[in-house]
């Protein structure tokens, strides 16, 4: 995993449209809104929190938020956390793989890199959230270990299911 640039935007945006049509092929809501838009995606990198992976051939295959800055939508939660509100912690978002490397392990393989930092850091816990559809990412988080903590509401008034993590 290496930090983005604004040169690698033309090919993020490309593996967020794949996403984007995976989602809606399995009926999924999640990111059908222009969500997440260049804009955003532009603020992620120069806020150094964007990321890709690249394969053996240079070829970037996924992309992911990963940052220890506190998520506002994770101030209230229907449910609790599983460490106190004022704990630091990581957030993963915006986590999204090429066509061509989709049930290759990259989400593991992400969430594992992301975990070792938060260590290296002595950051005890991860939170993410994911749409109640996605199933396929509520089996990989479970597998992961991550527990479900309750409903997060997002800016949007969209719901999703908040998951943490404690190392």
């Amino acid at each position: 995993m290496q930090k983005s640039t604004l040169a690698h935007l033309e090919a993020i945006m490309s593996i967020i449209d794949d996403a984007q049509k995976h989602l809606a092929s399995l009926n999924i809501d999640q990111w059908q809104d222009g969500y997440p838009s260049e804009e955003q995606i532009k603020l992620d990198i120069e806020n150094n929190d964007s990321y890709i992976v690249i394969d053996e051939a240079e070829k970037i295959i996924g992309t992911t938020v990963f940052t220890t800055t506190l998520e506002p939508t994770y101030n209230k939660i229907e449910g609790k956390w599983l460490t106190e509100g004022n704990t630091k912690y990581g957030v993963i978002h915006r986590l999204a793989v090429s066509d061509d490397y989709r049930k290759s392990g990259f989400a593991r393989f992400v969430f594992d890199y992301c975990e070792k930092k938060l260590i290296e850091q002595r950051i005890t816990s991860m939170r993410i959230d994911t749409h109640k559809d996605n199933i396929g990412m509520q089996g990989l988080l479970k597998k992961m270990g991550y527990k479900y903590c309750g409903v997060i509401i997002l800016t949007s008034g969209a719901e999703r299911l908040a998951f943490e993590k404690v190392f």
